[in-house]
């Protein structure tokens, strides 16, 4: 093909034909112009092709990640429900319901005692955001989503230093200067494993009346079912936007399809 019009542009230039091979010279480099372009925009299709599969796949694990954080939040709501009712059993004993089972209420107590913070699966997330990547992700909608769930774990994570705060002034060290732990926990890791750890030590009655006689822990159980309704809600929150952006990542995804 280069010889040919290598041939061309001789037998112009032989018969002293300059207007015809001006023309030429002009064709051709519009053809060679037009190459260059195909050539570019084949190029750019395939960066394009490249960078969307490369999205595609970060959208992916995000929704994944999305779907642990609810599998989570799931388990991190009921848990707050139980320590919600067991914090406000507790304040009825406080306010002058007899107690007719003190393993129960030990159970109770132990129930608040025992409470873990709640950390978000969101690892594909901050990949994104600390590589600088995270304009790969095309679609606003589900960046302003993303961004939402990490604002919303933040304030979580707040409260949830507020209760930690609360929990050590008002619970546990109240808790740990007057009342024996011992039997308390042994007879607690008895009941939930049924007798498989833990010793069957009966509960003492004076170490329940004299929990029941301090005003600082039952403030601290005040604040427990209190923080644990603002943890539940923010908890049932944080699902819902996880939700709301799993939508919309099953919606860019399948986008390519249609």
């Amino acid at each position: 093909m280069i010889k040919f019009f290598r041939k061309i542009r001789k037998q112009f230039l032989t018969e002293n034909k300059f207007t015809k091979y001006l023309l030429y010279a002009i064709g051709e480099i519009v053809l060679v112009v037009i190459g260059i372009l195909i050539a570019l925009q084949i190029n750019n299709a395939n960066e394009l092709k490249k960078t969307r599969k490369k999205e595609v796949q970060y959208l992916s694990n995000i929704s994944k990640d999305l779907q642990l954080n609810i599998a989570e939040l799931d388990r991190y709501i009921a848990k707050r429900e139980t320590q919600i009712l067991s914090a406000n059993s507790i304040l009825n004993h406080y306010e002058g319901e007899p107690i007719t089972d003190y393993v129960q209420f030990n159970n109770n107590t132990i129930n608040i005692y025992t409470w873990r913070k709640f950390f978000q699966n969101n690892n594909t997330f901050q990949e994104l955001v600390n590589s600088g990547n995270l304009s790969l992700i095309s679609n606003q909608e589900i960046k302003n989503v993303l961004l939402e769930l990490e604002k919303v774990y933040k304030v979580t994570k707040d409260e949830e230093e507020h209760f930690r705060f609360d929990s050590e002034e008002l619970l546990y060290k109240p808790y740990f200067e007057k009342i024996d732990c011992y039997p308390l926990v042994e007879n607690f890791k008895y009941q939930i494993s049924q007798g498989q750890i833990g010793k069957n030590i009966p509960i003492s009655k004076i170490e329940i009346n004299k929990m029941l006689k301090d005003l600082t822990q039952k403030n601290g159980f005040v604040m427990a079912a209190f923080e644990f309704d603002a943890l539940r809600t923010q908890f049932q929150n944080m699902k819902n936007i996880c939700n709301d952006a799993i939508s919309l990542i099953d919606e860019e995804i399948n986008s390519d399809d249609a």
